[in-house]
């Protein structure tokens, strides 16, 4: 799960746009996270990944904190629009709404190698936690509370005999430790199976609504 692509070494074209170099140095961090960790990552190791000069790399963010703290806030948000795009679709249904939430934490394009090892490197470095707190905090709060509020309304609508908002939080629990199995296992299981375990913990609450493979069927 660690293994990630090597450093970049033919510049880009000089034309690009700020943005997009600002992207590409974010990616550039990804990257680096994922190989040397939080506290070992340097402006010169991002600017060696992205095959550009670190005086740019200072041009764009000027220290390493801010570096880091944009890179944080851009994986904060696209975690955020990638759970309220799956949640839209999952329609009013509460069955289906919590599937869809607990299904956006295995797409391939937020649970990869690369982006699990930089959330763990946030997560694992006691100098990171206060800017984690800042820039996710209230993030966290949102997912958390519109996790309960599905667990509620599914609870009421099946008679289901257990306490939704714990039932939420031993969902969310589950779904961070299926994540870090997924960073540390030495032969981790797949995407489909990880997914599987999560949704098999959410049927032991709501038996009639969900199972290993998702939403059941309406009973006719």
């Amino acid at each position: 799960m660690t293994d990630v692509a090597p450093d970049r070494t033919d510049p880009p074209p000089r034309t690009m746009s700020r943005d997009t170099r600002r992207q590409q140095l974010i990616d550039s961090t990804i990257e680096s996270l994922a190989q040397r960790g939080y506290a070992r990552t340097t402006l010169s190791d991002v600017a060696r990944t992205a095959g550009l000069s670190q005086g740019l790399v200072n041009f764009h963010f000027a220290t390493k904190e801010n570096l880091l703290a944009e890179t944080l806030a851009y994986l904060a948000e696209e975690y955020r629009q990638n759970w309220t795009r799956a949640l839209e679709r999952g329609g009013d249904d509460p069955a289906q709404q919590l599937d869809a939430l607990i299904s956006a934490d295995f797409d391939p394009a937020i649970c990869s190698p690369q982006r699990l090892s930089a959330w763990c490197s946030f997560w694992g470095e006691a100098q990171s936690r206060p800017l984690y707190q800042q820039q996710c905090g209230s993030n966290d709060a949102v997912y958390a509370q519109t996790m309960g509020d599905i667990c509620t309304r599914l609870t009421r609508q099946g008679g289901y005999a257990a306490n939704p908002v714990l039932v939420a939080r031993i969902i969310g629990a589950t779904i961070e430790g299926v994540w870090l199995d997924l960073m540390t296992m030495s032969v981790p299981y797949g995407l489909d199976e990880a997914l599987a375990t999560v949704r098999t913990c959410a049927a032991m609450a709501f038996p009639r609504h969900l199972g290993p493979d998702g939403v059941l069927p309406a009973p006719v």
